[in-house]
């Protein structure tokens, strides 16, 4: 190719086609029953995140403010970081037996083997 020509690229799209909204489905469907504590049946994820491990619990079938409340127990008394999004409390670190113990004095269930 020489110096003094230029390339023409056509990518397709005009300025008078309009846009179009792009629907992305979450990552996990929040359900809309609320469950009691004994009805959950929860399960664990590890993630590496950064370089870094990040346990997360779910899903939970309860109110934001409830699910909210739960995760700062459990934060301060294992002295971790966490979240709660989409329905899984996400924490920092690997502490899935911690908090195992912790969800099932609450009254939680856990799924088989996890």
């Amino acid at each position: 190719m020489s110096r003094g020509k230029k390339l023409d690229l056509f990518i397709g799209a005009e300025i008078e086609d309009g846009w179009a909204v792009v629907e992305s489905p979450r990552k996990s469907a929040i359900a809309e029953e609320i469950l009691e504590p004994s009805k959950h049946t929860l399960f664990f994820k590890l993630e590496k995140r950064r370089g870094k491990s990040v346990t997360l619990v779910g899903p939970f079938h309860m109110p934001t403010s409830d699910a909210n409340a739960t995760l700062q127990t459990i934060k301060k008394k294992l002295g971790c970081g966490g979240a709660y999004k989409d329905g899984w409390m996400e924490f920092q670190g690997e502490i899935k037996e911690k908090v195992r113990e912790i969800l099932v004095q609450e009254g939680f269930r856990f799924k088989p083997k996890h």
